[in-house]
């Protein structure tokens, strides 16, 4: 059966159209598939299509301390190990992007070990207005039971915490770890001596989808302007240019028909 992108993976593909992000992973869905041992893909990360599941949650394990410093970069100077950049947004239900999302993360160093007595490799900070996150660290090393994960806490604003864990695709181990979870691996990829990877969180943040603060516009056209709520088939106009609605949206800062070809088609 023919599949067609999700809602998360069209809005994915137009937030990083304004934003700054690796190149491989522009327009992107960051759905984490890996192949498993039978060769099928195991059930993608929820795609936020309406209706569907948030991330899934796992256990918080033994090694969190509350009250890490804020900051978007795990790594010291002369910190050893493979350099690790995650890049990913964080959605409600209705595939909305969320701003001012914390995010606690903390994992083990290069040698599988935690720092229990300071904060090495700890810390939190806040999605963006346009839902975005970015994390420099390094890639975790191994310790007896577990595979390599990165710990997150993710909490919207006045809203319960999601704790979870984030995987690495490819790894021996992820076959043997009572806890893996293919729902939640990342997307990852080598890059200039390092690795990137990406992945999207999806909250259990009821959210509306339908219009907006503005009218939705008859299928004559219009202007396009933020805060209307679009249908696929709408027309507007934008500049000296006709554009086409692809994906119903409401219209966002950066989602201009010119810079967000997933939502419109010029024409």
């Amino acid at each position: 059966m023919e599949r067609h992108p999700s809602r998360k993976a069209v809005l994915r593909a137009a937030l990083a159209a304004g934003v700054t992000a690796p190149a491989v992973l522009m327009g992107v869905p960051a759905l984490a598939r890996t192949v498993a041992p039978t060769g099928t893909a195991p059930e993608p990360t929820p795609a936020c299509d309406d209706g569907d599941d948030p991330t899934p949650p796992q256990m918080e394990g033994p090694y969190f301390k509350p009250n890490s410093p804020r900051r978007t970069s795990l790594l010291e100077p002369g910190t050893p190990g493979t350099r690790l950049t995650v890049t990913g947004y964080v959605f409600g239900l209705a595939c909305r992007p969320l701003s001012g999302v914390l995010l606690d993360f903390w994992q083990a160093d290069v040698n599988g070990a935690y720092d229990n007595a300071g904060f090495r490799f700890r810390g939190h900070q806040f999605t963006g207005a346009d839902g975005s996150f970015t994390l420099t660290t390094i890639v975790p090393g191994l310790y007896p039971g577990r595979t390599r994960h990165l710990h997150v806490k993710a909490q919207a604003p006045g809203r319960p915490v999601l704790t979870t864990q984030l995987y690495f695709p490819g790894e021996p181990r992820n076959n043997t770890d009572p806890l893996f979870d293919a729902r939640l691996l990342m997307t990852v990829r080598d890059a200039g001596g390092g690795r990137e990877a990406a992945f999207d969180f999806v909250l259990n943040v009821p959210q509306t989808p339908g219009p907006g603060p503005g009218p939705t516009p008859p299928p004559g056209g219009g202007g396009w302007a933020v805060g209307t709520a679009y249908r696929p088939g709408d027309r507007v106009t934008y500049g000296a240019g006709a554009y086409t609605c692809l994906q119903g949206h409401t219209a966002q800062p950066g989602w201009e028909p010119p810079k967000a070809p997933a939502l419109w088609r010029a024409g």
